[in-house]
């Protein structure tokens, strides 16, 4: 399950037994940090934690403010500096060299469109959203916070700021939309200077698997682990059922009929691992009809995929070199995987690799940061 939707489960709970909670988001982040802007917890008035801002260092201090924003039922931003290796109170020495910048909502449960209202409307969208969040880096000033989605047709749920702002908060979501990274602006205006985080929130990755044999089970669970929507298929019952795969849909259908009940979206990633050539080849026959999909991964030897091709060059002659760049056969990174969970492993780094348009390299090679520098950047801009 997804972080988000862990933190959504937690809010309901917390809001059906009337129980106090504040939102903490990293809006902003200048460095290195362990978490990217995005991160979030809820914390409840006993102190309980769902969900993380950093790997373990701040959450105690977090909690802290957390609470100190709940009492005072007033939105609240907090400056961690990571560098600062004689800071006792986030842990001397973390070796982060980042300085984060935490904004704490509490939540008003009589606001239906209260920070976790909105992130419950986000979680139930199949396409892209912009989640924007508003803070001000002069303390004294009012916090803002999360009060705006937008949609990739720019359509807006929330509560709307006043049209100047808006008309520039609207284009700089339509920008991280299109360019599909977050941003982050400074805007003046004759009164003051306040700053916005736009949150480039995708939905969860659709992992449709192919087969439903043991390894199959694995892998799905290792999918359901990242918090991927993952979809198995086969034809027989036996195999395809609930009581061998509880936490994913199950469909069980001959392999001509395997889309009818699937909704294809650019995240939608299919790996085939029947087991049985005639039902792999009928289902990639039916894949190179689709447009969206990023990714189809074969398990098994070349042979096989060579195969495949010289079958698939006799049914359609006209078939388009660039879908065959989609294709990854034999599925999976060289990382010497044998078992069934290792090779798993390799199939989802390589899924991972694809939808991020990365390398797969090991992190020691790479000479710039770990995240790319221009996620860390305002835009600065008077209106």
């Amino acid at each position: 399950m997804r972080e988000l939707d862990v933190i959504i489960s937690k809010y309901d709970f917390l809001k059906e037994n009337a129980v106090e909670c504040v939102l903490a988001t990293v809006v902003h982040v200048q460095g290195s940090s362990y978490r990217k802007a995005g991160a979030r917890m809820l914390v409840d008035e006993y102190g309980n934690i769902t969900g993380a801002i950093s790997g373990g260092c701040l959450e105690g201090d977090a909690l802290r403010k957390a609470l100190h924003a709940l009492h005072r039922q007033k939105n609240k931003l907090i400056t961690y500096d990571t560098s600062d290796e004689d800071d006792a109170i986030i842990g001397a020495q973390l070796g982060c060299n980042g300085v984060i910048q935490v904004l704490f909502e509490p939540i008003d449960y009589l606001d239906d469109l209260n920070p976790c209202e909105l992130l419950k409307k986000v979680a139930r969208q199949n396409s892209p959203l912009a989640i924007v969040v508003q803070f001000n880096l002069n303390k004294q000033k009012e916090q803002t916070g999360t009060k705006l989605v937008i949609t990739e047709d720019l359509k807006a749920f929330g509560q709307k700021p006043e049209k100047q702002l808006f008309n520039y908060i609207e284009e700089q979501a339509r920008l991280s939309l299109k360019n599909n990274y977050p941003h982050f602006a400074e805007f003046t205006t004759e009164e003051e200077s306040n700053h916005i985080f736009i949150q480039n929130y995708q939905p969860p990755v659709k992992l449709i698997i192919v087969g439903a044999g043991n390894d199959a089970q694995i892998l799905a669970q290792q999918a359901d682990l990242l918090g991927w929507d993952v979809i198995v298929t086969d034809g027989r019952p036996t195999h395809a059922n609930k009581d061998r795969f509880t936490s994913c849909q199950v469909i069980v259908s001959k392999p001509e009929e395997t889309l009818q009940n699937i909704e294809i979206d650019h995240r939608s990633c299919f790996v085939l691992m029947s087991h049985n050539y005639n039902y792999d080849l009928a289902v990639l026959k039916l894949l190179f009809k689709e447009k969206l999909i990023p990714y189809i991964g074969i398990l098994g030897p070349l042979k096989k995929y060579q195969r495949m091709l010289n079958d698939l060059e006799e049914v359609n002659s006209d078939l388009v070199d660039e879908k065959w760049k989609k294709i990854y056969a034999p599925v999976g990174l060289e990382i010497g995987a044998e078992t069934p969970a290792e090779i798993g492993l390799s199939i989802l780094a390589e899924i991972q690799m694809v939808l991020n348009g990365k390398s797969a390299k090991s992190l020691r090679e790479k000479e710039t940061p770990i995240h790319d520098k221009k996620l860390n950047h305002f835009t600065k801009v008077a209106i």
